[in-house]
């Protein structure tokens, strides 16, 4: 077995701990047995079964800051952190398959698509973000960072549900307008859709258990993490558009899917009236012949060359960036190496 499935392993051992706490919540609440068995379904089914990427970079971080090995305890403690990120994952996924009328998630049906769910989703979705609560208080009540914890998981949720309004509204599947998209738009849907909960979020976590909760510090976190997480998006959608299905390991959709993309986005500004046509007629169809359509057009205006233009100097902007972190302060520049290297030039 490699090192990063042992971690894996060790990682999703802990799981079965929190599920458990969770659902003792309900039985202490007199729910019926049906209920109880309800909710570790919508556990199960959400929540472990993706890359666990966030919620592992907890752990990952604060073994960095630690500086060495972690005890059983310590590792169990940011392990539950990182769960909470998992749990936060799982809500806004659940929810946002309904919101975009999705049909398979992981592999597996989305769960609202389950038989017996439909729209019990959306309670669903809101038990998951509840849940959050519960295992904070359980564990890290007597902490002195518990009302930092609490602040960040609300302050970084409320800013995801802000880029996903701007998402919704910039591109919806019923009504494509191009004219809604820009590079400004793309930036802001990023940072507050994907980058403070998938990069941000997880390295704060790790900072304040770590005893790093002086607001410059984190600031500092956030000047190197939003951007890394911009140019992680921004390869997604290049991946989505470029990557081999057998490499990237799905079928991309997102000119069908009317997304704003970063491709379509540089499409825009460089297209001349017929190509703009194209764009205007064929992007956000649900069809393959149209998709195929802005795929050549993209080949037509080198969208490929632009993103290894992008690449790099996204690349060079962000060790810049690392580079003037002062770990004097107790921050360690391997923790922004380590997120960068996970992610620059991946194929999937």
């Amino acid at each position: 077995m490699s090192e990063k499935q042992i971690a894996r392993e060790r990682f999703q051992a802990v799981f079965s701990k929190i599920s458990d706490e969770c659902l003792q919540y309900l039985r202490d609440n007199q729910m019926p047995a049906e209920a109880v068995k309800w909710f570790d379904d919508n556990l199960q089914y959400n929540t472990p079964g993706g890359k666990l990427n966030r919620g592992m970079s907890v752990v990952d971080t604060y073994a960095i800051l630690k500086g060495g090995e972690l005890s059983d305890a310590e590792y169990e403690k940011a392990a539950i952190l990182g769960w909470c990120i998992e749990l936060l994952q799982a809500y806004f996924l659940v929810a946002d398959d309904m919101m975009d009328g999705s049909i398979t998630r992981r592999g597996q049906p989305c769960w609202y698509r389950q038989p017996q769910v439909g729209n019990i989703a959306i309670n669903d979705a809101f038990m998951l973000e509840a849940a959050i609560y519960h295992i904070l208080k359980l564990h890290f009540k007597k902490e002195s960072y518990y009302g930092d914890l609490l602040e960040l998981f609300h302050d970084i949720t409320f800013k995801t549900e802000l880029g996903q309004l701007v998402d919704l509204i910039t591109a919806d599947e019923e009504h494509v307008d191009l004219s809604k998209f820009s590079l400004e738009k793309h930036h802001y849907i990023v940072v507050y859709k994907t980058a403070f909960y998938s990069f941000y979020l997880p390295v704060a976590l790790a900072m304040y258990m770590a005893g790093l909760s002086d607001e410059k510090q984190h600031q500092n976190a956030l000047d190197v993490l939003i951007p890394l997480g911009e140019y992680f998006q921004v390869q997604d959608d290049y991946l989505d558009a470029f990557g081999k299905p057998e490499q990237i390991g799905k079928i991309g959709t997102d000119i069908e899917d009317n997304k704003c993309s970063w491709c379509v986005c540089i499409a825009l500004q460089l297209a001349n009236q017929d190509q703009r046509k194209t764009l205007d007629d064929n992007y956000g169809r649900k069809n393959p012949d149209q998709a195929s359509k802005i795929k050549e057009l993209y080949a037509e205006l080198a969208i490929e060359d632009k993103f290894k233009s992008y690449e790099k100097d996204a690349h060079d902007r962000i060790v810049d960036l690392i580079e003037k972190i002062d770990e004097s302060s107790g921050m360690r520049k391997q923790v922004y190496y380590a997120f960068l290297y996970k992610v620059f030039g991946r194929t999937k």
